[in-house]
């Protein structure tokens, strides 16, 4: 096990009616004017967003709102967020909705008090180090930005997409998570948010440090409680219970908790982005076609974290690594396939991927090596792509 450091500084507040609290942990953290943001109809239609509202007006916060973020948000929502809270003197961001709202909320946070692009902290040019206080109430459980410190966004006018990772600057310091708003999402929403949730698990457990078997353990525990989970909140969306353990694997997922102590990978991730960047799909759908992929390449190169994973997660009898690897990549494409997700590029709908062009921008964006579990260089990502036909 690696030394390492380890906050998680985000109140969660969970259960039924709970957004109805968003005015009370608002006023709690200091807040005076808030700018809300938020996605699509969903949240007006369903009635969320007047809760939110009245809630804030109870506890005499004053608010302004942005709509219409959209699923892999870009760079002009933020911008017109940070113009619309510099001129309101907004003091605190409230986001009402999933990943890519919260994203946005977490990017227009960052940069308010910044003189210059806040796109230099996501190209590299710029260290964040402040950022204005950010407060959530989530509807979609699969990013799990609601407790990490990170966010990304498109920049629209090149179709790049990047990850940007903070420790602590950007978690939300409070999460409110009802799974009652969650039984309306549809089921490929929902499934693609449950393969999002379990890719940040894995991106965390495929690493070449050793000694890890608190972390691997407790990855392995949510894995198997998600595969558990899941199917029922596909034939029954109305489950509270299901829904409640999904909202939050998603959290536990991506807190931070399942990387303590290890060295951790990300190449599928990267590789992910340059699809959705490009072709403006669900960042889990993509998923779900590219970590099988990445998987069998390592299963030939570097087996033994695989086979562990076919081994513990999936019961694989198998004592061969490179079999059992295998054998547990094919557990995994059914499982996503019983769910209604992809697993190749066409599923997806790209029948004729321009891999040649996604490698270039991923190697340009990501740099000539990627990866954590085992080193990537274009050849490998390449492949990657490959065998995702």
């Amino acid at each position: 096990m690696e030394n390492f450091r380890y906050c998680s500084p985000t109140k969660y507040i969970f259960g039924r009616d709970m957004e109805k609290e968003t005015g009370k942990e608002a006023a709690a953290i200091g807040a005076k004017k808030v700018l809300i943001v938020y996605g699509g109809g969903s949240a007006v239609r369903s009635g969320l967003l007047d809760r939110v509202c009245e809630s804030l007006r109870n506890s005499s916060i004053e608010f302004v709102s942005l709509g219409g973020v959209q699923p892999n948000p870009v760079d002009g929502a933020v911008r017109k967020g940070i113009e619309i809270c510099r001129s309101e003197s907004v003091d605190t961001i409230i986001a009402v909705g999933g990943g890519s709202v919260i994203d946005t909320a977490k990017a227009i946070a960052l940069g308010v008090p910044y003189s210059g692009d806040f796109w230099d902290f996501y190209s590299g040019k710029a260290i964040a180090k402040e950022a204005l206080p950010v407060g959530v109430v989530l509807t979609i459980p699969a990013a799990g930005s609601e407790g990490s410190g990170n966010s990304v966004i498109t920049l629209e006018s090149e179709k790049i997409k990047i990850s940007l990772r903070t420790d602590f600057v950007l978690r939300p310091k409070f999460a409110i998570m009802n799974p009652e708003l969650t039984v309306t999402l549809p089921a490929y929403q929902t499934a693609s948010g449950i393969a999002d949730m379990m890719a940040h698990i894995m991106e965390r457990y495929f690493t070449p440090t050793e000694n890890v078997e608190i972390t691997d353990r407790v990855s392995e525990g949510i894995l198997k409680a998600i595969i558990e989970e899941a199917p029922k909140v596909m034939s029954n969306p109305q489950d509270y219970q299901a829904r409640a353990n999904i909202m939050w694997s998603g959290t536990l997922a991506h807190n931070g908790i399942c990387g303590t102590g290890r060295k951790e990978d990300w190449a599928s991730h990267a590789i992910e982005h340059e699809i959705s960047a490009m072709y403006n799909v669900t960042h889990g759908a993509g998923l779900a076609v590219i970590f099988p992929a990445w998987m069998t390449f390592m299963a030939k190169r570097n087996p033994g974290k695989i086979a562990q994973y076919a081994r513990r997660v999936f019961d694989v009898k198998e004592t061969n690594d490179e079999a059992a690897a295998l054998e547990g990549i094919d557990c995994l494409k059914a499982f996503f396939g019983s769910i209604g997700l992809p697993v190749t590029f066409a599923e997806l709908g790209i029948a004729n991927p321009d891999i040649s062009e996604m490698v270039r921008r991923l190697h340009i964006n990501k740099g000539e090596v990627i990866g954590g579990y085992l080193p990537l260089r274009a050849a490998d990502t390449t492949e990657i792509y490959r065998l995702a036909l």
